[in-house]
């Protein structure tokens, strides 16, 4: 059987380590919530509203919120650019400057880095722009 247009895809990869992006994201929010409140607050349905407190554990939660501010635009402008046929262009560079700069997001939030963490951050969006430049033009 002859792979489609979409298995031969470049993007898919990326994709995939996405997915690897996000579940290092819940572990270390999951990990450092539960270190802090305890299994039994991890096994309850969490009805106390008890939050975080820790420097780490809230660090943890706020670079999972921000990843998922982000999360969703990435996978529609992969599979736009996708289906927009430009697999090897400039969306495929842009979208590697956001794999990239999500993965160094995370150690940089979690140790409390400033600036160089908010330039990483940027680098993300500039990755994004450049998917979106390949869709909008």
């Amino acid at each position: 059987m002859q792979p489609t247009f979409l298995a031969a895809s470049p993007f898919l990869p990326l994709i995939g380590v996405s997915v690897i992006i996000i579940l290092v994201h819940i572990a270390l929010q999951a990990l450092t919530a539960t270190k802090e409140l305890g299994n039994d607050w991890n096994a309850s349905p969490r009805d106390d509203g008890k939050k975080v407190q820790g420097k780490l554990a809230g660090r943890a939660e706020r670079a999972l919120s921000n990843f998922l501010e982000t999360y969703p635009a990435f996978i529609a402008l992969a599979f736009g650019v996708i289906m927009a046929g430009d697999p090897i262009g400039i969306a495929l560079i842009g979208a590697w400057i956001w794999i990239v700069c999500r993965i160094v997001y995370i150690p940089l939030y979690l140790a409390g880095i400033p600036y160089v963490r908010s330039l990483v951050w940027v680098g993300s969006m500039v990755g994004l722009l450049l998917m979106l430049f390949v869709l909008l033009f």
